[in-house]
């Protein structure tokens, strides 16, 4: 929400919207969220996607898909991740046999 807010774009700002229209459930940050969250910043995440990894965790997903190469691999070096972050192809390839 806190990004989407942030969108300069109208339309995709509102296209964002709807997606989040269609979510099932919203996770608020807490101190938990945020304590791994450093975790992740530690090792070289981006603060934002630190966020969006461990609230993923803390909601347990199976998947966490970006298009950021950067965070797909600094996320792989990590041991302990609870949830898989992949790219769209590998997330299609997970889930379509």
């Amino acid at each position: 929400m806190f990004e989407t807010q942030k969108n300069p774009d109208a339309s995709r700002r509102d296209y964002a919207f709807e997606v989040l229209r269609q979510a099932k459930a919203f996770i608020h940050v807490n101190e938990e969220i945020e304590n791994r969250a450093k975790k992740f910043t530690q090792a070289g995440i981006k603060p934002l996607d630190a966020l969006h990894l461990a609230s993923a965790e803390h909601a347990h997903a199976d998947y966490l898909c970006t298009t950021d190469d950067k965070f797909l691999k600094k996320a792989k070096t990590i041991k302990d991740v609870k949830t898989k972050v992949v790219s769209p192809i590998q997330l299609t390839e997970e889930i379509i046999p």
